[in-house]
């Protein structure tokens, strides 16, 4: 009986090892930061989430935009988020009927100011925080070093002004081609700030793998900012659906102190990436129709002066005739 007792302290270690390595580990997710199905709650509302604009539910999906014109929708989590080191996971759906011309995209945030509607997909422009934009229609006349869709990343200190023209190419820190569109299967963003690094990653041909799109060293971001999703169309138009929002916990490495307050670090990065020139719109040529009529008004001016002109040289002719007699 003893022995028998003595072999099962020896044994619960072992037993406990598993559960204890993996706490605290990426598996850690955090419920108050996520939204999966199903999605309601008490009746329409759902748990740690609030809506804005267009934005509907589904059982299937939450549809921040509809494949419509001048739409705009947003998705914020009500829940401040104080971890340091995180992973969200997007799981996600752009679609619609256009083919060769759609848009306008959809940004992941983490950010100060929550529910402020605004003009950069959705949003308020000088932000605090990070934005994470996947951008499918091309605003820029200058020559882009990639194609659309394109995810790029900014971070913002409340000053820098998101420029759409520019496709935000003058503040953002990194990017990548992305073509998310229009597929049947599930398609993935995963987003990973660690020990001060930025890792934006892909999984868009449903192979259950992360492909990496950008990497940033030295950005700065405070804990409690709120996490958030918004899109918007314009003359241009898609569905946006977010489908589920993942938010996993990450350990801290042994070079962290756990005990340092980060909520007061003013949001930045090291390096940005070179902006690009802009060349302006050129104006639009006039119409078929808009020159005829041009044309018209310009004869009918002439023909109106010439017969000015024969009237007054008569009426000269006729006075000079009458002086003479």
């Amino acid at each position: 009986m003893c022995k028998s007792v003595l072999s099962n302290i020896f044994l619960l270690p072992i037993l406990l090892t598993p559960i204890v390595a993996e706490w605290n580990t990426r598996d850690y997710i955090r419920r108050e930061h996520s939204l999966t199905k199903p999605y309601q709650g008490s009746g329409m509302s759902v748990p740690y989430w609030d809506f804005l604009g267009s934005t509907i539910v589904t059982s299937n999906y939450v549809r921040l935009t509809p494949d419509q014109q001048s739409k705009a929708g947003a998705i914020w989590n009500t829940a401040p988020c104080h971890t340091r080191n995180w992973e969200l996971q997007v799981q996600f759906k752009v679609h619609g009927r256009g083919k060769d011309l759609f848009g306008d995209g959809f940004v992941i945030w983490y950010v100060r100011d929550r529910m402020q509607p605004g003009p950069v997909f959705g949003s308020k422009d000088y932000f605090q925080g990070l934005a994470i934009i996947l951008d499918t229609y091309s605003n820029h006349n200058g020559a882009h070093n990639h194609q659309h869709p394109f995810i790029s990343a900014m971070v913002n200190n409340g000053t820098l002004h998101y420029d759409h023209d520019r496709d935000g190419t003058h503040t953002q820190l990194s990017g990548c081609e992305a073509k998310f569109r229009n597929y049947n299967h599930d398609t993935h963003l995963s987003i990973i700030y660690k020990d001060d690094t930025l890792v934006v990653s892909t999984d868009l041909e449903g192979k259950n793998a992360w492909k990496e799109c950008l990497r940033v060293e030295n950005v700065l971001l405070p804990t409690g900012y709120f996490f958030g999703a918004t899109a918007t169309t314009g003359d241009l138009s898609d569905n946006h659906d977010i489908i589920a929002i993942k938010m996993y916990e990450l350990d801290l490495l042994e070079s962290q102190n756990k005990d340092e307050d980060r909520s007061n670090i003013i949001p930045s990065a090291a390096t940005f990436e070179a902006p690009r020139e802009r060349v302006e719109d050129s104006k639009p040529a006039m119409s078929g129709i808009k020159t005829f009529l041009w044309m018209m008004c310009i004869a009918i001016v002439i023909i109106v002066l010439v017969v000015v002109g024969i009237m007054w040289y008569q009426k000269r002719q006729e006075t000079s005739r009458k002086r003479l007699y």
